[in-house]
């Protein structure tokens, strides 16, 4: 039995053929399917007012697109699609690509990202915290609404369960909170947020 070896992309080619379908992103020339349900756009969804309101409340300078890839520098074949991203609206005219796509390649822009995580959890959890950090970005939050990551990362039992990965010295110290915490964001030290409230009816 002969089995076909599915295609590899490269950057351009994924934007070519994929850039406007927010279904996909591309990691290392393979083309993910990131399993967006009505729950977790849902919960995306909520992630992304919560943060808004903040930064209108707060009066920052920053902004949360509809629609964002993250093109890494030192990897031509891979383009990242979050969940939800923040922006520095300062740095967007150093980025080479946003005038003609939504595509982000410097991590300077970058304040937030948050994954709500599906069936792939494996990319949330190890392959992107390592990128996220590469790229310096400040916070990275991990929803993991229905407790599907594995036990190396969200405990025995599994729960539903939110980590803030926040930048130092150039890696990602995790914290988790569980229903009913309070969550602690560095960037955004008057957000009342508890997982609790983000939960899908």
């Amino acid at each position: 039995m002969t089995y076909a070896v599915p295609k590899r992309l490269n950057f351009e080619e994924f934007i070519a053929e994929y850039g406007e379908n927010t279904r996909y992103e591309l990691i290392d020339g393979e083309l993910r399917d990131m399993d967006p349900t009505g729950l977790h756009e849902a919960v995306a969804g909520s992630i992304a007012g919560r943060i808004f309101v903040e930064i209108f409340r707060t009066q920052l300078n920053w902004l949360v697109p509809k629609n964002c890839l993250i093109k890494l520098l030192h990897a031509d074949a891979t383009a990242l699609r979050p969940d939800v991203v923040v922006l520095d609206k300062a740095e967007l005219n150093q980025e080479p690509l946003w005038q003609k796509e939504p595509v982000i390649c410097n991590g300077s822009t970058i304040k937030l990202v948050a994954e709500v995580v599906s069936s792939n959890w494996q990319d949330d959890y190890a392959r992107k915290v390592e990128e996220y950090a590469f790229l310096n970005i400040p916070e990275y939050w991990i929803v993991d609404f229905r407790g599907l990551g594995g036990l190396q990362f969200i405990g025995n039992p599994k729960k539903p369960t939110f980590t803030v990965c926040q930048l130092v010295n150039g890696m990602h110290q995790q914290q988790q909170y569980r229903l009913g915490d309070r969550i602690s964001s560095h960037l955004f030290p008057n957000l009342q947020l508890q997982l609790d409230e983000i939960m899908p009816a």
